[in-house]
């Protein structure tokens, strides 16, 4: 089973309680158990299964150390619902401190001077080769602290069977567009739904987001989490219309993205915003479903996506591991490692190389021209958890009634 790269930290108490950890361990003394060609590595599993992420990494690692005998990476991998207490464990001590993490969350660690930044850990081709978006999303006060692993975005996923039985032509690229199609698919009857808006408790943040991007919106000016602005305010307005056209699932509020995802995959729905383990998931579940992707409509018909990205980070600890970090960091983002990395995980590469590489994978061809359009959550921001807890309490009653503008005053006050 693979994890999508959806989640943030849980709330900004768990971020904030691991920047302390570390903060208050002291990277002065040298480790008694790893010298400086010895790297400690930690990180999550995405996938399972012969050919998933221990197997992966185990053969990066064993082909790294043929070109590189004098230096050991140790790897340890943990699944995502216990890394973040391992990593907060971790951190308790300089001796057990990983050189190298792979997680979502680097910022409060390089805010407190702990990373590397990645220019020291990577060579000037490997940061040239990363998306520009990816890369300011993994930029600090100016500096790049982490590299990107891969992406995940959103992009529209359409049943074509049922867009032909309805007589819709082409995608919809605008919301009215949208809204129109929704209604013509709903009207085939057969238990059969437009739209899959998933705003229950699982996931509204994400799309939530795309709605209020595909309005100009943002969650955050400068270091300020803005919520109720009058774009956001639009993109809301949009989703309650939608949902009071009777041409989404039943019940939108109270719906996870993974129902709405089965549902797609089922056939019964006929537009939804997917991920790019969709893909595998169609192929796995229902490899007879006509689909295609296109861009997620916008209020403007402009393409806008959310993005997400998991990244790796370098511990400065010492400072005697710089050397071993960059040859084993250069070594994965190679283009013949890297590309067979996340083509096996099934997401996106943040890499023009390893874009180029994939360009026949399915997911690349779905998903990479969604790159340059993806804008992200104030993930930087210690009061964007917050909010996004107020997000998965709150914006699904919208589609109950609620008024979208005094939704978002209730996650913008609990935001502050």
């Amino acid at each position: 089973m693979k994890r999508p790269l959806h989640r943030v930290l849980a709330g900004a108490a768990i971020v904030t309680s691991l920047a302390l950890a570390v903060s208050s361990c002291g990277f002065g003394s040298k480790s008694d158990d790893s010298g400086p060609n010895t790297i400690t590595f930690l990180a999550p599993v995405y996938s399972d299964g012969a050919n998933g992420t221990k197997a992966l990494w185990d053969g990066i690692i064993a082909d790294f150390h043929k070109q590189n005998p004098d230096i050991t990476v140790n790897l340890q991998l943990e699944s995502w619902n216990s890394i973040n207490d391992v990593v907060k464990t971790k951190l308790q001590s300089q001796d057990t401190t990983p050189d190298l993490l792979n997680i979502d969350a680097y910022v409060s660690f390089a805010a407190d001077g702990l990373l590397y930044p990645a220019k020291d850990v990577a060579s000037a081709s490997v940061i040239a080769d990363v998306q520009p978006g990816f890369a300011k999303n993994a930029t600090l006060n100016g500096e790049q602290m982490a590299l990107p692993l891969f992406a995940s975005t959103r992009t529209l996923f359409y049943n074509t069977e049922l867009f032909s039985k309805a007589g819709i032509a082409s995608p919809p690229k605008t919301w009215t567009e949208l809204t129109d199609a929704a209604a013509k698919i709903q009207a085939l009857g057969g238990g059969v739904s437009g739209y899959g808006l998933p705003l229950g408790s699982e996931e509204s943040q994400a799309e939530s987001s795309i709605w209020t991007f595909g309005a100009g919106g943002n969650w955050s000016d400068g270091d300020q989490i803005t919520v109720n602005t009058p774009q956001n305010l639009e993109g809301v307005q949009a989703m309650r219309q939608i949902a009071d056209s009777g041409s989404t699932q039943p019940n939108p509020g109270a719906t996870d993205r993974k129902d709405v995802i089965n549902s797609f995959i089922q056939g019964k729905i006929g537009m939804i915003e997917g991920l790019p383990p969709t893909v595998s998931q169609i192929a796995s579940k229902n490899p007879s479903l006509k689909y295609a992707t296109a861009p997620s409509p916008t209020k403007s018909g402009e393409p806008v996506t959310l993005g997400v990205a998991d990244h790796l980070m370098a511990f400065k600890k010492d400072g005697s591991k710089q050397a071993a970090l960059q040859k084993f960091l250069n070594f994965f983002y190679a283009s013949d490692q890297y590309s067979k990395f996340v083509k096996t995980e099934g997401f996106i590469p943040i890499t023009q190389s390893g874009a180029t590489v994939l360009a026949d994978d399915p997911v690349t061809k779905a998903f990479v021209t969604t790159l340059p359009v993806a804008k992200f959550y104030p993930s930087n921001n210690p009061n964007w958890g917050a909010a996004v807890g107020a997000i998965k309490q709150q914006m699904g009653t919208i589609a109950q009634g609620a008024d979208p503008a005094a939704v978002l005053q209730k996650i913008q006050e609990a935001a502050k």
